[in-house]
């Protein structure tokens, strides 16, 4: 409650229309009577309208990891009509919620048809974000979407505008359905030659519902992912391509088809794009050259399917984690170059983990600009807010912090290679999936560190801007300007 004082009323004025009379002696005397002006006072309120914790977010996706496993614990979810262990449970399901595919037991031989259906579910509720998923099961039911649900839907997708919110989640809803059916539908013709006809339809739903979501969950079996399929041009081109469109988010494919010329794009679009594109054919580079003549990668392919594979491996570190080709034979240049693009994961709003490829782009150009001698930072004749820059910067920084302490306590508790637990984080905080190997055999300590590390790769950098938005506040003042001593 906030008391404001009236302007119009001065309280030193005083009335002196009365008058009283006293009479001392024989002598009448004859004083006015003092009255302060009335003070006008005003009771505000101040509106009820705050800002909603993005803890309330972390919640959701805990919530929905909570009932995964209870789900996936039951003797109906697996092929061996028994309970299953609670660790491997409770990795599924995060691995499923947080879109990231690292798994500890084969998803196509040991969960039966139930226990697939769920993971399936989690996969599209943690790739479409807990308050879309939400939103669109209310309107489902034909609830309203109050004003709280619209500021959570804002915060989830980095937004900080109200209208048009719920608009905008009907058009992404219709977006992922549309490229889920497309995708599962051309999977369907590759699947129905080797497969009964109910068996393929399953894997192409699966398959493409995995893809756009960037979950690299597989049920191939025996932990292959989709070597079988290394020569197939149908599958992993398809692959590849739902892989790309879940990871660059519906606003940046609607900005895209809405302006088509490339001079009307946002800059936030035209960040996206570039920096997506450099690093697709930078990591094809990389992938090619390093692996070219290895006989356990490339070395035996003819040269179509080199340049195939080496694409294909170029598209799944941005947070996919389906692979082609045996990853624990890759050279330690290869495996470093594809936990930096584990890192950096797919655009803001998708279904993509990492630090994302705005963030990144934003940090490069900044980078760029300061090499150039310019005073303010930009891309495409435009410049960056300073906060951003700020955020970015604090984004990256606490993140290889994170990485490195579990590195740290995985080097601990583990026994392998300290480049094999360097990449098994790597694709963890990215919510990737892709590993050398390791996963099913990592300890129980490993694997809850692991878990954990899946959670905050998936939640952690928006969770972090967020509430860094949510802290800032104006400057009043600003202190005087000294040099540091850099170089």
């Amino acid at each position: 409650m906030a008391v404001y004082v009236s302007t119009h009323a001065n309280p030193w004025l005083i009335e002196m229309k009365e008058v009283q009379t006293r009479k001392v002696g024989d002598r009448v005397f004859r004083t006015p009577i003092i009255k302060p002006w009335r003070i006008a006072i005003k009771i505000v309120r101040r509106p009820k309208y705050r800002h909603f914790s993005p803890l309330l977010l972390v919640y959701g996706f805990a919530s929905t990891i909570v009932l995964g496993t209870i789900l996936l614990i039951l003797p109906i979810s697996n092929n061996t009509g028994e309970f299953t262990p609670f660790i491997d449970a409770l990795f599924t399901s995060t691995s499923a919620v947080c879109v990231t595919g690292l798994v500890v037991v084969d998803t196509g031989t040991f969960w039966s048809s139930f226990g697939q259906g769920v993971i399936l579910a989690l996969i599209q509720i943690g790739g479409f974000g807990i308050m879309t998923s939400a939103t669109i099961f209310l309107l489902v039911l034909g609830r309203r979407i109050g004003l709280r649900e619209r500021l959570l839907i804002g915060q989830s997708m980095g937004l900080n505008r109200l209208g048009g919110l719920v608009r905008l989640v009907k058009r992404i809803a219709l977006f992922t359905i549309l490229f889920e059916v497309v995708g599962a539908a051309l999977f369907y013709i590759r699947f129905s030659a080797e497969s009964p006809p109910g068996t393929a339809v399953w894997k192409s739903i699966f398959q493409s519902v995995s893809s756009f979501n960037n979950a690299g969950f597989d049920i191939f079996g025996n932990f292959r992912s989709m070597l079988d399929y290394q020569g197939d041009t149908l599958i992993v081109l398809v692959t590849a391509v739902l892989v790309v469109i879940g990871g660059i988010s519906y606003i940046v494919v609607a900005d895209v088809f809405t302006n088509r010329r490339l001079t009307r794009l946002s800059m936030d679009t035209k960040l996206v794009l570039a920096t997506t594109a450099s690093l697709l054919l930078l990591g094809m580079i990389v992938i090619l050259f390093t692996e070219y003549s290895d006989p356990g990668t490339l070395g035996t392919l003819p040269l179509h399917q080199k340049l195939l594979v080496s694409f294909f491996q170029s598209v799944t570190p941005r947070t996919a984690g389906f692979t082609i080709i045996d990853m624990g034979n890759l050279a330690h240049f290869a495996l470093i170059f594809t936990m930096v693009l584990m890192f950096i994961g797919g655009a803001s709003g998708s279904t993509a983990g990492g630090i994302k490829v705005n963030t990144f782009g934003m940090m490069v150009a900044t980078i760029w600009s300061s090499l150039r001698g310019r005073e303010y930072a930009g891309v495409f004749g435009r410049e960056f807010k300073a906060q951003q820059i700020y955020r970015a910067l604090a984004v990256v920084l606490i993140s290889l912090a994170f990485v490195t302490t579990v590195v740290f306590l995985l080097a601990i508790t583990e026994e392998f290679s300290f480049i094999d637990l360097l990449f098994e984080t790597f694709s963890a905080f990215g919510t990737v999936g892709l590993s050398t190997g390791i996963t099913p055999d990592l300890s129980m300590a490993g694997r809850l560190i692991l878990t954990f590390t899946m959670f905050i790769g998936r939640l952690g950098p928006l969770a972090l801007v967020l509430y860094l938005v949510h802290r800032q506040q104006p400057s009043t003042h600003r202190y005087p300007q000294e040099e540091i001593r850099l170089g």
